[in-house]
Parts: C-alpha cells; sequence; structure tokens
C-alpha cells in the first residue's frame, strides 16, 4: 500500500469495566467502521457473558472481528491471533480500524509487531520435559539459551517450557527469534482509567448484571459440556 492509503488504528484499552466497548461503539459508529476485539477470552464461542462479549444488538450495530472464531477446547496460539488481526487490518477496506480489549499482549503483538516463533505447542514434548522438575529444566535454558534465562525467572515454569519447546523444535534459541517489528501505519492508543473505587463499584455492577443474564448456568452448562478442568474455565470470573 502507498503512504496515503495506510489504514489507521485506533487502539483503545484499559482495565476491565472502564468503558471500553461502550467508547468503541460510539466512535465506531462516528466513522462508520468496524471493531476488532482484542481479548484472548471473546475468541471462544460458548464464553458469552462472563467475558462480556458484545451483544447480538451491538454486533448488529457495528460489525465485530475476531470473536467466536474457535472453539473451547482448541489451543489458539497468540501468532494465530497475531496474523488474522494483520490480515484484518491489511484487508478491511476501513480507516480508522479500531482495536479494542483487555489483552495486552494480544494487543502489544500488533502495535509493537511482536515477532513470534511460529512453533505450535507441543503436549508430549512438555510432558516430558516437565517430569524433569523446573529447576533442572531452568539449568539446560541457561545452558541452551543464556539470553532467554535472564529475562525468565527461574520459577517461571511456563515460560522456561515455551523456551525449551522452541529451541528443541527448531534448533534456534528463542531469544533469536524474538523481537519487534512496528507496522508502518498510524496507530493511537486511548488508554481508559478510574479511580479504583470507581473501578470497584463498575465491576460490582457488571456482576449482577452477568448473573442476572445467566452466568451460573452458563458455566454450569460449559462444566458439563467440556469437563471441569477446562483451561478456559480457571479463568477470571469462571473459575469463582
Amino acid at each position: 500500500m502507498t503512504t496515503s492509503s495506510l489504514p489507521i488504528l485506533i487502539v483503545i484499552c484499559g482495565a476491565t469495566a472502564t468503558g471500553k466497548s461502550s467508547l468503541a461503539l460510539q466512535l465506531a459508529e462516528k466513522f462508520n467502521s468496524v471493531i476488532l476485539s482484542a481479548d484472548s477470552r471473546q475468541i471462544y464461542r460458548e464464553f458469552n457473558i462472563g467475558t462480556a462479549k458484545p451483544s447480538l444488538e451491538e454486533c448488529q450495530r457495528i460489525p465485530h472481528y475476531l470473536i467466536d472464531i474457535c472453539d473451547p477446547q482448541d489451543n489458539f496460539t497468540l501468532a494465530q491471533y497475531q496474523e488474522q488481526a494483520e490480515d484484518l487490518i491489511s484487508n478491511l477496506q476501513y480507516s480508522p480500524l479500531f482495536l479494542v480489549g483487555g489483552t495486552g499482549l494480544y494487543i502489544k503483538s500488533i502495535v509493537k509487531g511482536l515477532k513470534i516463533p511460529r512453533v505450535s505447542p507441543q503436549p508430549d514434548l512438555r510432558q516430558q520435559l516437565q517430569a524433569l522438575g523446573q529447576s533442572y529444566l531452568y539449568q539446560i535454558l541457561t545452558q541452551v539459551d543464556e539470553e532467554a534465562a535472564k529475562k525468565i525467572h527461574p520459577h517461571d515454569q511456563v515460560r522456561t517450557l515455551r523456551a525449551l519447546e522452541v529451541f528443541y523444535l527448531t534448533g534456534k534459541p528463542i531469544s533469536s527469534q524474538q523481537g519487534e517489528n512496528p507496522p508502518t501505519y498510524p496507530i493511537l492508543q486511548i488508554g481508559l482509567d478510574c479511580s479504583p473505587e470507581s473501578l470497584d463499584k463498575r465491576i460490582t455492577v457488571r456482576t449482577h448484571q452477568m448473573i442476572a443474564k445467566g452466568l451460573v448456568a452458563e458455566v454450569q452448562n460449559l462444566g458439563d459440556k467440556y469437563g471441569w478442568d477446562l483451561p478456559l474455565l480457571q479463568t477470571l470470573g469462571y473459575a469463582e
């Protein structure tokens, strides 16, 4: 694309219940645009009430993308999200576009252009590595990727496993495959905030609204259908 045809991306971010979705809807209507979700749970079908997913009426008012794109048992990676979001930004004929959500890493993957190793999770390899114990795993990491080890806490098993997984699958340290490649189009980031007292009240109101809409039944149905060990059921709101 030429410089004049580059899209403008407006990012609306902030904590839960600060009014991101409401502001995004107002602005998207004003500019006759669309909304790209940057929420790591709204991507999953059937997780609706507890994720404060846009209503049918809201989706009819403004088209929403990157919502309901995979099933609850799927392992949807950050790399997959980045690829789909970047494709939409490049091909949707709207400017500005609105990227909205509370998942910081999703937003960062776009605005910073994070370089993400295209290595899918390897459950069998991870299980074998976990059996060795975190202390030993971290020692291995310091030997094969000293740069990564400096950035990972010795007790952080998740990131340790990921670094070793990438190394064993590609033969290259994960640190050499990471970095940033920011996009060339202009980006405006709007961060919403409010006082702790006000935020507590807003979250309380939202919680009561979710219960009234049927959150308990939603959780019960999901647990019965997919099993109570489903990772998504351990996330905020559903675990409680």
